[in-house]
């Protein structure tokens, strides 16, 4: 997304990544008529993706931000498979933020499922435009060539040109129109649904890979920012006399808060700006000041109370949710059992490894910008908007993040760096510290839910009644948005897996008194730590195994289409969990005071289902085994596949065991690793995965479905192994890490 209008529906699907549409295509291969792309010298550029040289290298740009998933490899391997380029002539270059390369929202798990097929006809087209180079060369037919590792070849005399000799003429062949790009067959694929080794993995392990925190300009500053502890909360006044004095500070000064017009992007917290001529300069001046703040009307709040109060709120009908259906009271009076439990997830944070940074250059009449930014597109417009400045004076150029899960999609920090560099005339370097960025963050939301369900003499679900009440996104883009969405609700709980007749969801209010973000698999987490925790309850008042339990629950083979990109299919969520359970050995004897827990989920249109191993000894966790299956479609990089989901097994695990934000009096209590802490590695499981294969179904997402099996699998296989169950998070609340 380039700008967020408004918040209503067309927005807020973009706002999710919920939609892809003919990106890119339209602005690069388009029409039968020669397009102009500029050339630039010993180069052929047939569209904005592929850059040819005449020594042979090319250099493939791309659009999506890297943060360790491996995008730049994947969608590179894409172009290049239908280029039929030679792996060793490839050159990633990372593109600057702008609207010509399609969405660059690298979130929401969309960005091969969106760009696979666009990204597949980029390179298509450049071979296409080849081979009719080639062919008139010769005076032969286009049908006598085709194109084999970076030659075109005549098939009737097996003379070959290399690519890099066919640059002047290429240049010079009209770009074929869409409906005439032809694509590969999946059984002629070279580079796709293989394994491939990260583009980007020399730099990654030897330390020269340039994330945002390393970017240094000449005679650039550095900037610390004091925030209020409470959100939204303002200077009153403040005393820098200390902070004056601390050696490398050279200013000081208070920036306002930006406020974002309702529905639109997402502002500045605002504070007081040190200045400095070194990063630790800048941090120590910082502790040095002496604040007073209005802390507003935000003072009060304490995630406690907030939690009781929602659960409270659960006592009673809320607001009936769209896709509910049958008549669950009808069904619960035929029950001969009710089964009832509340469960609760806590406020929690994205705590990427790289802190938010930027670095920024307002010069007259252009600016700036080098960050490890999620949507460099929209960090430009907030930018173009807040200063007045035409979006074509503003570039974004794209670092390697360290880590993002979502929080690096906001552009806050980046629009502090650039407040700052107009107000000091000076390029600087803005960096939080890991205090900040605990303290200081858009939040995943808490969650309170309440879920009833009857069963009947069979042990069969006769009623499922679900009520949730969390904190919306929308809050953060329009005020007083107290009720989670329809789009936010449509993530595991309107479209849970299950095939459930008499089926009522319900929504209670919910007020955001921080701000409210999205975190990797976003409100998965909270239907998938609910829906599989209570399946599993239900399974054991059933008397029922509940791998069985749940298939009986994901009912006959059925596809409902909906709208969404690819219609859910209930057999391909069998056998991911048919898969695992025989992955995992299920029903096998267990050592004493072990467990066995397993969750399924459908988010992102991908199928998941996970089973944990634990072991509970003097009432200490330890994850002993992982096992998980996927059905991501079409695995265009299953070594990239594979590492995502070993990431979030960790990451759904650090939020299971730990992941926790708490506030009293309005400010988060949570400061660091030490009390917001990480799985370490000592503590990481055996972590086995597998990918079916489905090679002819579109690509679906993989760097976040994987996240929320993992609390509920955790869960449930605490139950297994001691009797107890665990309804809320995080587990080290209980003393059980």
């Amino acid at each position: 997304m380039s700008k967020i209008q408004q918040i209503n529906r067309r927005d807020f699907v973009k706002l999710f990544g919920l939609a892809s549409g003919g990106i890119l295509l339209g602005c690069t291969v388009s029409s039968d008529k020669k397009e102009f792309i500029p050339q630039a010298d010993e180069t052929f550029t047939p569209n904005l993706f592929v850059h040819i040289k005449k020594d042979g290298n090319i250099t493939l740009i791309a659009s999506r931000s890297e943060m360790g998933q491996g995008i730049r490899t994947s969608l590179a391997s894409a172009i290049a498979d239908e280029l039929e380029a030679d792996w060793k002539y490839i050159t990633i270059k990372q593109a600057t933020g702008d609207a010509k390369y399609g969405n660059q929202n690298t979130d929401g798990s969309r960005s091969v499922r969106t760009l696979l097929e666009p990204m597949r006809k980029m390179g298509a087209a450049a071979k296409a435009m080849l081979i009719t180079a080639a062919a008139t060369k010769w005076k032969v037919a286009e049908t006598d060539c085709k194109a084999e590792n970076h030659f075109i070849i005549n098939t009737k005399t097996n003379d070959k040109i290399f690519f890099g000799d066919l640059v002047d003429e290429a240049a010079n062949v009209a770009i074929p129109s869409d409906e005439n790009i032809k694509l590969k067959k999946v059984e002629d694929f070279k580079f796709i649904g293989k394994n491939l080794k990260s583009v980007d993995l020399n730099d990654f392990t030897h330390g020269t890979a340039t994330y945002g925190i390393d970017v240094r300009i000449p005679n650039m500053k550095f900037a610390a920012i004091a925030r209020c502890p409470v959100t939204f909360g303002t200077v009153k006044s403040f005393d820098a006399s200390s902070a004056e004095k601390t050696a490398g500070v050279e200013t000081i000064f208070e920036i306002p808060r930006i406020v974002p017009p309702t529905g639109q992007f997402f502002g500045t917290l605002g504070g007081v700006a040190v200045i400095a001529d070194n990063t630790w300069s800048a941090f120590q001046g910082k502790l040095n000041l002496n604040i007073e703040w209005n802390y507003g009307d935000n003072h009060s709040f304490d995630t406690e109370k907030f939690k009781e109060k929602l659960t409270e709120r659960l006592l009673e009908k809320g607001k009936l949710v769209p896709g509910s259906s049958g008549n669950v009271d009808a069904a619960f009076k035929d029950a001969t059992e009710i089964v009832e439990a509340t469960y609760h997830v806590p406020f929690l944070v994205h705590a990427p490894m790289e802190v938010p940074n930027a670095t920024a250059w307002f010069q007259e009449d252009k600016i700036e910008v080098w960050a490890p930014l999620q949507d460099p597109q929209t960090a430009r417009a907030e930018i173009a908007h807040f200063f007045n400045i035409a979006l074509e004076k503003v570039t974004i150029n794209v670092t390697f993040l360290g880590g993002g899960f979502g929080r690096k999609s906001k552009s806050d920090f980046v629009v502090e760096a650039v407040a700052i560099s107009k107000k000091i005339n000076a390029p600087v370097q803005v960096v939080w510290t890991r205090e900040d960025d605990i303290q200081h963050s858009f939040y995943h939301a808490a969650s309170a839910q309440y879920l009833k369900a009857g069963l009947d003499t069979n042990g069969e679900v006769t009623g499922w009644l679900q009520r949730v009440g969390l904190p919306s996104i929308v809050s953060s883009f329009k005020p007083m948005s107290d009720y989670a969405s329809g789009l936010e609700l449509n993530q595991g709980f309107t479209n849970n897996a299950y095939n459930l007749p008499d089926f009522r969801l319900e929504n209670v209010k919910a007020e955001a008194n921080v701000r409210i973000g999205w975190l990797r698999s976003v409100v998965n987490i909270h239907s998938g730590f609910g829906n599989n925790s209570f399946v599993d309850e239900l399974a054991f008042a059933a008397k029922k195994d509940p791998i069985q339990f749940h298939l009986d629950l994901i009912g006959k083979d059925r596809i409902i289409a909906g709208k969404s990109q690819s219609p859910y299919n209930s057999k391909r969520m069998k056998d991911v969990l048919k898969n695992t359970a025989k992955m995992a050995d299920w029903g096998k004897s267990l050592a004493k005071n072990h467990g066995l827990g397993v969750a399924i989920q459908y988010s992102f249109y991908s199928y998941v289902a996970t089973i944990v191993e634990v072991s509970v000894n003097a009432g200490k966790v330890k994850i002993e085994n992982v096992w998980t299956t996927i059905d991501c479609g079409l695995a265009l990089n299953k070594n990239n596949i594979k590492n995502q989901l070993e990431g979030a097994a960790i990451f759904g695990m650090s939020l299971a065991l730990y992941g926790k934000i708490s506030a009293k009096k309005g400010a988060v209590e949570q400061h660091n690793f030490f009390d917001y802490p990480m799985t370490r590695m000592k503590d990481a499981p055996n972590i086995h995965i597998d990918i079916l294969d489905k090679m002819h179904e579109p690509p679906t997402g993989v760097g976040e479905p994987g996240v929320p099996v993992m609390a509920p699998a955790i869960c449930n296989a605490i139950f297994n192994a001691t009797g107890k169950r665990v309804r809320s998070l995080p587990l080290v609340d209980f003393g059980m890490v």
